[in-house]
């Protein structure tokens, strides 16, 4: 067997090995440990399982024939795949109103009537998955807002982020995007028909 042979066989054994420990460590995370924010959580295992085995990577005798830059590109690797994993797996389906339409749907027999969706995202979405509290907690945590005297505001950091975030819909994102049998770019300016007479703003 080659050199090149062995060297991609290690790799994919040692690659292996990151996949279980990563799942192993975003098991005992999600079961036994507190999270504060799924994403972050998520990420925070794929960095320890990255970690754990680097470890191993450079300190195992059965993995001296890889040199150093394969080792650096092989941690460059695990830290992608677990950033794909958790914004892949568990914040998708922490966050996707895709999937809690399909799981909604599976409750009330298989099929809602069409007319009936506003009424199952307001009165039971918003609810069920603690929506509000879901999304002000995960903003706390990332230092986007404050809340005082039952006021939410924005902070410098929110502000630059709102702003980016603003930019890219306006200007970068579909044009012409398909909405229930129309391509519409509606959702590029989601605020165009928005009232402004509302009686929630803190003063």
């Amino acid at each position: 067997m080659g050199i090149q042979a062995i060297k991609i066989g290690r790799l994919v054994a040692i690659t292996a090995v990151f996949v279980v420990v990563l799942l192993a460590t975003y098991v005992i995370h999600s079961l036994y440990l507190r999270v504060n924010v799924v994403f972050y959580s998520a990420i925070l295992d794929g960095i320890i399982a990255t970690t754990l085995c680097s470890a191993l990577l450079w300190g195992g005798h059965w993995f001296k024939v890889l040199g150093p830059v394969e080792k650096l590109q092989l941690i460059v690797i695990w830290l992608l795949l677990g950033y794909g994993f958790a914004i892949s797996v568990p914040t998708v389906l922490d966050r996707s109103l895709s999937f809690y339409i399909l799981e909604k749907m599976e409750q009330r027999g298989g099929g809602i009537r069409e007319n009936a969706f506003e009424q199952v995202f307001t009165k039971e979405y918003v609810k069920e998955d603690r929506l509000v509290d879901v999304r002000l907690t995960e903003q706390l945590q990332s230092g986007t807002i404050v809340i005082r005297d039952g006021c939410v505001l924005l902070t410098d950091k929110g502000r630059r982020l709102a702003s980016i975030s603003r930019f890219f819909r306006n200007n970068l994102l579909p044009k012409h995007r398909l909405l229930m049998g129309t391509y519409t770019d509606t959702l590029t300016d989601p605020f165009r028909d928005s009232t402004s007479d509302v009686d929630y703003r803190c003063q």
